[in-house]
């Protein structure tokens, strides 16, 4: 995804856009909105690419009912009937994800109202170049789809029977398939008129699928699940906490030694370059994969002499508040989208350092895209420092900064970008009062 637009959604009021880039940090003061935009990015993926009603109270996120999410400015009427949210993306920037043969950007927007408390996309539209395709919900069971090319423009009826009086669907765009030209009386149709409506409706296929990763953008919780001494086997199903990633590291080290030498390997470069730990290991207390196991860290002394091993527990919290999220980073099977919140909790500031060049290095290898939410201006800081240094193949276009401006009755987001010395460019004064401000109460002014 390039750019995220928005309107009428909790506290953003005004229509705005924000850049994405394959690093975006979003920054600013608590309660301006980050946590939200998180997930509207989920909503909003789950919409275009799996035709679904997203679920906004889906962990991490719990953005309550429509009348908590659509904007209220107070007052009688204060409430917006609806909101508007979308996306684009250019197939060339997604040029190693994708196989698309067109390079013109595709746009994705989606209208929510209030269905049954929740909000339900009553209308989406797919654009790109000329082409223009629209579903909407006219009333039940019926859905209406708009079309226009250079050449033809209509409209073609849907009916869809839902299974009970309780269910709503979402019909995919590439229903249009199963539509008859010859209902269309008024309206004559060429052949590749209807070949570019169709590819249209097929272009919100998953793009970021490769052979060996998930689908699912990940999302993280800002607070990961606590160590345990000792952990039980239990079926590795991925959450957003990240309980089950001792049982995932468990598992790997059983069944799959290569995978575990090379997670091993890069979990603990990580461990050395933050200073948290030397080594990982999975201690069995058993010689079935049913018995219980333990996760041992090992950190070396300060002449490099190896010590004991040491249950994680005994570690310190910021070893385990670390060790879900950059275990998910690191899977090879691990998706394309990542939506952070804070991974620098509980981590001192050399940790949250080196996980901002984690960020730089995860980010160049061009398959994934990470958003991730900071309070941490070393985290930041190293960033902007490593594609200064050019220490990866991350450019400065690859990373944007969004910082969030509270107004009176909403938030503006602010688009940063980064020139080739790592400075930071279009920012507001406020931003650089915000960090100013962090600064000093760092330093106990």
């Amino acid at each position: 995804m390039d750019k995220i637009t928005v309107e009428g959604y909790r506290c953003f009021r005004e229509r705005q856009s924000a850049r994405l880039a394959p690093l975006t940090l979003l920054v600013g003061n608590n309660s301006t909105g980050k946590t939200s935009f998180l997930a509207l990015i989920r909503a909003l993926w789950e919409v275009a690419f799996l035709s679904e009603s997203p679920d906004f109270q889906k962990d991490p996120y719990d953005l309550g009912t429509f009348r908590d999410i659509a904007h209220n400015r107070g007052g009688r009427g204060g409430r917006v009937r609806a909101f508007e949210a979308g996306f684009e993306y250019s197939p060339h920037a997604q040029r190693r994800r994708s196989k698309r043969k067109s390079e013109e950007s595709l746009s994705f927007s989606a209208r929510f109202e209030e269905v049954r408390a929740v909000p339900f996309p009553i209308k989406r539209c797919i654009t790109q170049g000329n082409a223009n395709l629209e579903v909407h919900l006219h009333e039940r069971g019926q859905y209406h789809f708009r079309y226009s090319t250079p050449k033809t423009e209509g409209e073609h009826l849907f009916e869809y029977r839902f299974r009970s009086q309780d269910e709503v669907h979402l019909l995919p765009f590439d229903a249009i398939r199963f539509w008859r030209v010859e209902d269309e009386e008024s309206i004559e149709i060429e052949a590749s008129e209807r070949k570019q409506i169709e590819e249209l409706a097929d272009s919100l296929n998953p793009v970021w699928v490769t052979p060996d990763s998930t689908i699912f953008p990940f999302a993280s919780a800002p607070v990961r699940s606590r160590p345990r001494r000792t952990y039980d086997p239990v079926r590795p199903s991925s959450d957003p906490e990240g309980e089950y990633i001792p049982t995932y590291l468990a598992n790997t080290s059983r069944r799959s030694p290569s995978e575990w030498n090379r997670l091993k390997t890069n979990l603990e470069e990580f461990g050395q370059s933050s200073g948290l730990f030397d080594e990982i290991n999975i201690k069995s207390l058993g010689r079935s994969e049913g018995e219980p196991f333990q996760v041992q860290i090992r950190k070396s002394g300060s002449r490099r002499l190896k010590g004991p091993y040491k249950n994680l527990i005994d570690m310190g919290y910021g070893v385990s508040q670390a060790l879900p999220v950059i275990t998910e980073l690191m899977r090879r099977d691990s998706p394309q989208i990542f939506l952070l919140q804070q991974p620098e909790v509980h981590l001192h500031p050399s940790a949250q350092a080196a996980l901002g060049s984690l960020f730089c290095n995860i980010v160049a290898e061009g398959r994934r895209q990470l958003v991730v939410e900071t309070h941490s201006d070393h985290l930041l800081d190293r960033v902007r420092m490593d594609v200064r240094d050019e220490k990866t193949r991350l450019k400065p276009e690859d990373v944007s900064i969004l910082f969030f401006e509270e107004g009176e009755l909403d938030v503006h987001i602010h688009s940063i970008r980064l020139d080739e010395n790592g400075n930071v460019l279009d920012a507001p004064p406020s931003y650089r009062r915000f960090f100013m401000e962090e600064t000093r109460r760092s330093i106990g002014l």
